[in-house]
């Protein structure tokens, strides 16, 4: 194993030699130079593993120094070490982005920490994740043979994703691939749940928070007179992605409440969402409001009503409310929100449906460069990361904070990555989605399946009076027998919606304060 490389700077190096001695014994390879010139000279020539910089030197300074190294070597780990405590020299050396702080005198020990902190940093973090993982390997999966409640389901796929973010930046791949099967079984015990239970929430039994009611039991409570609200709905937005910019809005909003909720089935925009503002299942959509509803096979947007619906829901429950819509399907759309976001501030609600997840989630199957950029689930977190970051939807929440608006950040369904086809035949008035069909003579794997013979039993439409609804279970997703291989290898690893997971079926449902 190669010598840890130290470059230690400092204009009285000579009275540090007992210093240096030290780590020399602790096997490190130390370099010294007096001045900021020496050790750009000497950061050209050899590569360190750490820089150890005295602040006050003759010369060119060690914030000046600090400032030189970075620009040549960013992410050169680098150890300021001051006898001055003044404030602003640490702030000007924090916001540089050191890897630690030191106060002269030094002792032995404090190096040594200061090395482990800056060196071992990411390896103990490595260690301490995998072993706590580890412990609650056990726990998890005793846990999935016993949970039997919509409750407990949330509960688990929160600490599935928890350990999943925890350990997705570790290099011990065999324990990402142990938690990858654990996240497997978990959906498919929970396909089992869904099979035993879904049509029951429907016929007065206990039922979690779903689309339809979504607005009455969650949204209705946060709505005050004396404070305007800011609802985002962030279309196809699973849990694990909006933990991935949780913390860029927690810069200007605080939480004060994060729930887990369920779609309904389909796990589908023109079900879940028209549901959400509608109030209302799908067959009572089709039978109030024909004039807005269209099922699969019909021609145009299933998406063209929202406005409408909610406009429905708003009066029926009586609520004296100003209130505007804007929904956002491309770049341009987002600016001109932004832009004019303070004619906002005199609505009691202002709700925004943002269509950029997706567009990203169906462009991945239509699109090479983003396929490659959202290949698995970390870098599918990690792009929507990066897109909310510069999107006019940040800049419409910083404005909301200035306005004082209450936040609430939500979703219609999530999505899965699809790895495995499962044949199904049907005849041509079947619906195209890859993770649910319905129509009628469907011939499928019973147990890849959660089957609806009847749609009434779950509040949905019939196309025909022989209609039946299937849903994808796991990951898997429906293809024809005809030309079967050139299908099957187009989609596969990529992201869908409208079947049974715990990614498409439980998503987040937050409340947030300005701070």
């Amino acid at each position: 194993m190669n010598k840890i490389k130290i470059l230690w700077v400092d204009d009285e190096i000579e009275l540090l030699k007992p210093h240096v001695l030290f780590l020399q014994r602790k096997d490190y390879e130390v370099t010294t130079c007096q001045s900021g010139t020496e050790a750009l000279e000497e950061i050209k020539d050899s590569q360190f593993d750490i820089v150890f910089l005295d602040e006050n030197m003759p010369g060119i300074s060690g914030l000046e120094t600090l400032s030189e190294l970075k620009s040549i070597e960013p992410n050169l780990p680098i150890v300021m070490i001051t006898k001055s405590e003044e404030e602003f020299i640490m702030d000007e050396a924090i916001g540089s982005k050191i890897a630690d702080y030191l106060i002269k005198p030094v002792n032995p020990n404090q190096i040594l920490l200061s090395l482990k902190k800056s060196l071992d940093h990411s390896r103990l973090i490595t260690e301490k994740t995998t072993s706590n993982y580890q412990q609650e390997f056990r726990k998890i999966a005793m846990d999935m043979s016993m949970v039997n409640s919509y409750e407990e389901w949330a509960e688990l796929y929160n600490k599935l994703v928890y350990w999943e973010m925890e350990l997705e930046d570790i290099e011990d791949s065999g324990m990402f691939e142990i938690l990858e099967s654990q996240k497997s079984e978990a959906n498919s015990q929970f396909g089992k749940f869904i099979d035993k239970k879904y049509l029951s929430w429907f016929n007065g039994e206990d039922a979690p928070v779903m689309s339809h009611t979504l607005f009455k039991q969650l949204i209705l409570p946060e709505l005050k007179k004396e404070t305007p609200t800011l609802l985002v709905v962030i279309d196809n937005l699973r849990l694990d992605q909006w933990k991935s910019f949780e913390n860029t809005i927690g810069l200007y909003y605080k939480k004060q409440k994060d729930e887990l909720y369920y779609s309904i089935l389909p796990t589908a925009t023109q079900y879940a969402r028209n549901a959400i503002f509608s109030g209302l299942m799908p067959s009572d959509m089709e039978k109030l409001h024909p004039e807005l509803w269209k099922n699969d096979t019909d021609e145009g947007g299933k998406n063209m009503h929202e406005h409408d619906f909610l406009e429905a829901q708003i009066r029926r429950l009586g609520l004296p409310l100003k209130w505007e819509y804007h929904k956002i399907s491309s770049l341009k759309s987002g600016k001109k929100l932004a832009d004019n976001f303070r004619s906002q501030k005199d609505n009691d609600l202002t709700v925004v449906v943002y269509n950029f997840v997706d567009m990203l989630s169906h462009s991945k199957t239509e699109m090479d460069v983003v396929k490659e950029l959202a290949s698995n689930d970390k870098a599918y977190r990690s792009l929507t990361q990066s897109w909310f970051k510069n999107s006019p939807l940040l800049e419409v929440i910083q404005q909301a904070q200035q306005l004082g608006f209450k936040l609430i950040v939500t979703t219609d369904h999530g999505t899965i990555n699809v790895k495995s086809p499962s044949k199904v035949v049907g005849d041509k008035e079947t619906s195209l989605n890859l993770r649910y069909k319905t129509g009628r003579s469907l011939t499928y794997e019973d147990k890849d399946v959660l089957a609806i013979k009847n749609p009434k039993e779950a509040h949905l439409p019939s196309i025909n009076m022989s209609s039946s609804f299937i849903f994808a279970k796991n990951d898997l997703f429906f293809a024809y027998p005809n030309n079967y291989n050139h299908y099957v290898s187009y989609y596969r690893n990529t992201y869908q919606h409208g079947g049974v997971s715990l990614e498409e079926m439980i998503i987040p449902f937050v409340v947030l304060e300005p701070k």
